[in-house]
């Protein structure tokens, strides 16, 4: 027996604000929206999902799980990000082929190169 992954769960200052700002990076939409937590999904029938929930406090180290996004355009891809209020992080990567950001509330995550055929 197996399991199937849900969603990812994001502690956030502000659950509704950052859902839906990773809605708009991610082409996503909410599908559902309480006090507790704001859930985000590419459409209401598909999994798996983003879960936002509040907490008091600030993200103070490094995460330890983050997103990959493989966008067609890396470049125009980090330009559209940063314009919608992420911002270029250094987390030790060094030389790299891919990019990481940081979302308005400081989660990293890394935009990657086009795939090759």
């Amino acid at each position: 027996m197996t399991s199937v992954w849900e969603n990812l769960t994001i502690d956030a200052r502000d659950p509704a604000r950052l859902a839906r700002w990773w809605a708009e990076a991610l082409g996503y939409q909410v599908v559902a929206e309480r006090p507790d937590e704001v859930e985000i999904r590419k459409s209401a029938d598909r999994l798996p999902g983003l879960i936002f929930v509040p907490v008091p406090d600030g993200k103070e180290r490094k995460n330890r799980l983050h997103l990959d996004l493989r966008p067609a355009d890396q470049e125009a891809e980090v330009e559209r990000l940063v314009d919608m209020g992420a911002r270029h992080v250094d987390v030790g990567q060094g030389d790299v082929e891919w990019t990481v950001l940081s979302d308005p509330e400081g989660n990293e995550f890394c935009v990657l190169r086009e795939r090759e055929e």
